[in-house]
């Protein structure tokens, strides 16, 4: 009985350590160090392997190493076998922190500040008062509570918008598709936390832009494949967006020459918004195997039908 990982090699060696105090009496292979694949019962994975049933034919559970699963092909994973995403705090902590601080740079016109130092130019823009600016978060899952929940401090306006209902204290909810106009509407600075489904896919579009207030904000801490990349820069020139704030790309990392790279009123970062820290991860996929071994409910057993 062996658990097999396969993600960043470095952060690898760190849930070896882990493992080796945690569990001892269960091996830890490091890919490409497979060992017996017929011995493989467990496997942490961000980019998945070709062939998992016939490769790995007695798995029992498979764990994606980040919140989001939408890099896996579900027609591949046998029925049986339960693809649990990772709900250790550090994520949700380091999306609310980068997502605070995005939001902020938006709100207080970082972006422009950046670019007036750059051309050395002293210039003031008026400060709008929180009160007066108003953020909008689609997808309402843990990542987006929890982002909601730090944003109420500053006093924003607040709105969400998500496939099925929420009722959010001091949050304006929204639900489905009909409903997304009225959320974009009132939106100064849209946050996308959305899951990355065949429905969601391309959602941040030249429509989408066109229904948000004049010069709104963006920030896509979603997945890259929910922006259209054309639709956003001819939305910076068209004035219908003022900036934006993007930590995922498709593909990762960009090629030299984007004008991601370079565009003035766009922030870049290298998907970095949250990451799993070893230690908790190994706590949450141990906790999670004992779960699975008594017969118990999973957290962070992912639906196939909804893709999240």
């Amino acid at each position: 009985m062996t658990f097999l990982y396969k993600a960043n090699a470095i952060r690898g060696v760190e849930w070896a350590r882990f493992f080796a105090e945690r569990a001892p009496e269960l091996p830890f292979r490091l890919w490409p160090d497979v060992g017996d694949p017929a011995e493989v019962r467990y496997l942490a994975v961000w980019s998945p392997p070709e062939n998992i049933a016939a490769t790995f034919p007695n798995l029992e559970l498979i764990f994606s190493v980040g919140a989001g699963v939408d890099q896996f092909d579900f027609s591949q994973i046998p029925p049986h076998v339960p693809l649990i995403r990772m709900l250790e705090p550090g994520i949700a902590e380091g999306m609310v922190e980068y997502v605070t601080m995005a939001v902020l740079a938006l709100h207080r016109d970082l972006l422009h500040f950046i670019d007036q130092q750059r051309e050395q130019t002293w210039r003031e823009i008026r400060v709008t008062p929180a009160a007066k600016r108003r953020v909008g978060v689609m997808g309402l899952g843990l990542l987006g509570l929890a982002v909601l929940e730090r944003l109420k401090l500053f006093g924003f306006p607040l709105a969400g918008w998500n496939r099925s209902p929420r009722s959010i204290e001091g949050v304006s909810c929204h639900a489905g598709r009909e409903t997304l106009p009225d959320f974009l509407a009132q939106t100064d600075i849209l946050v996308c936390l959305l899951p990355l489904t065949d429905e969601t896919r391309g959602i941040l579009n030249t429509g989408l832009f066109e229904a948000l207030p004049h010069g709104a904000k963006l920030v896509n801490v979603g997945r890259g494949g929910h922006l259209v990349e054309a639709d956003l820069i001819a939305a910076l020139e068209r004035g219908l967006l003022s900036s934006a704030v993007l930590d995922v790309t498709k593909p990762e990392p960009l090629p030299a020459g984007h004008p991601f790279w370079s565009h003035p009123r766009i922030l870049l970062t290298p998907h970095i918004a949250s990451m799993t820290t070893p230690q908790a991860a190994v706590e949450f996929v141990l906790d999670t195997i004992g779960r699975h071994r008594r017969g118990e409910a999973l957290p962070g057993r992912v639906d196939r039908e909804r893709g999240y």
